[in-house]
């Protein structure tokens, strides 16, 4: 049979002595790229009779999927809540500095703000693939301003508000447009939510239960209306409750729709949840959690006052609040310190630390064909690791963006 080399003339990088995450196992096995994409190396020889082109050997160390963040408010002083006039610049380095943490993707998060920042901010933040400049973009994460107010957290209270006209002209008089938005926090006790979570489903855009003071039952049929995601389960919302379990309880919930997972974040970075209920939410749902650094923009500064939207923030060691309070507010943790951290906390194999931060919110984003996942055709966005899941090269598209 003749060779087929008019497939594609591109140059093949072939990584080798490397144990590559594939099946939810560790594998050892060799990765090869072409054109921003993984091969599967048996077409490669049969169909095409091609060879690598450059071979890159990775000293027996592990090649993952990029991690993906859907939750993080900004880091290194870019406030992603603020209509500043660099927007898109406050972006483009937050996106460069989290490729040092294994991030390849992620989700510029706003917290609850006034209509005109959703106007200003909204079409600045365009969904992009990343590269050598940085992390791609997947789209806005709007945690809020529909939430409860008891349960607001860190969200300044004077910009919360209900659904008032049925849902869905609420979310449009807010946001102003929907395009470039790829999550969408609610509280589901809210009246109309039903209507508003049907609305953003249809539009492709993941709704997230959280800042919340809703009842098992009210969670249930925002799921059944759509709902996939919690917003870092836990934080800002009522605390289990045997009678009533509230949103915690559908990680376990038999009225989830047949075929759904339900998905949920948390912020595994020493503070925000005890080590204790990282383990239970793990065991009782590992298919679902998903995890956030949360981060807000002092993350990657010194202790001190930063702002976070409209509020200003504290930072004293490790812990973010609300200044003048003991209100958390967010995280400074980075993606690659959180899945240390789990992996440490839940005593989880390396393959579920590394999965809860790529395949999962990959899943959950409905990207996983592409996103998080290093099987055949899909995106080379992965980096390498030591054993003590310490970050030594990001790649993006098959490129090498950070090294160590």
């Amino acid at each position: 049979m003749p060779s087929n080399k008019s497939v594609s003339d591109a140059p093949i990088t072939q990584f080798i002595n490397c144990r590559i995450l594939r099946d939810h196992r560790l594998q050892r096995e060799d990765l090869w790229v072409r054109e921003g994409k993984i091969l599967d190396p048996e077409k490669l020889f049969f169909d095409e009779e091609g060879f690598a082109d450059h071979k890159v050997d990775c000293g027996n160390r592990i090649i993952a999927p990029g991690f993906i963040d859907v939750q993080i408010n900004g880091g290194y002083g870019i406030d992603f809540s603020q209509a500043t006039n660099n927007i898109k610049q406050g972006v483009a380095l937050v996106a460069k500095k989290v490729l040092e943490h294994g991030v390849t993707s992620f989700c510029p998060t706003l917290v609850t703000s006034p209509p005109e920042i959703y106007r200003q901010v909204i079409p600045e933040i365009r969904v992009t693939d990343g590269g050598a400049e940085g992390a791609g973009v997947l789209g806005l994460h709007l945690e809020g301003p529909f939430i409860s107010k008891e349960k607001k957290g860190a969200h300044p209270l004077q910009f919360i508000r209900p659904f008032e006209k049925g849902g869905v002209s609420d979310l449009m008089e807010t946001y102003g447009t929907l395009e470039n938005v790829a999550v969408v926090t609610v509280a589901p006790e809210l009246t109309y939510s039903g209507p508003a979570i049907r609305e953003l489903v249809g539009k492709g855009i993941a709704v997230s239960l959280g800042h919340s003071m809703a009842d098992l039952g009210q969670a249930e049929e925002a799921v059944q209306n759509g709902a996939s995601f919690i917003t870092h389960l836990f934080n800002a919302m009522l605390p289990f409750h045997h009678r009533d379990p509230g949103i915690v309880g559908l990680l376990t919930s038999d009225n989830v729709p047949a075929g759904r997972t339900v998905y949920y974040g948390m912020i595994s970075d020493g503070i925000h949840t005890h080590p204790a209920a990282l383990r239970i939410a793990h065991r009782s749902h590992p298919a679902g959690l998903v995890l956030v650094t949360d981060a807000v923009p002092a993350m990657g500064l010194p202790a001190g006052r930063h702002t976070l939207g409209q509020q200003e923030i504290h930072i004293q060691g490790l812990h973010a609040y609300v200044a003048g309070t003991t209100t958390l507010s967010g995280s400074i943790a980075t993606m690659d310190m959180c899945v240390r951290h789990f992996r440490q906390a839940s005593g989880c194999t390396v393959e579920a630390a590394l999965e809860a931060a790529s395949l999962h919110p990959a899943q959950l984003l409905g990207i996983s064909h592409r996103k998080g996942t290093l099987d055949y055709d899909a995106d080379a966005d992965f980096i390498v690791l030591d054993d003590s899941l310490t970050v030594r090269e990001t790649y993006i598209a098959g490129q090498l963006v950070w090294k160590k």
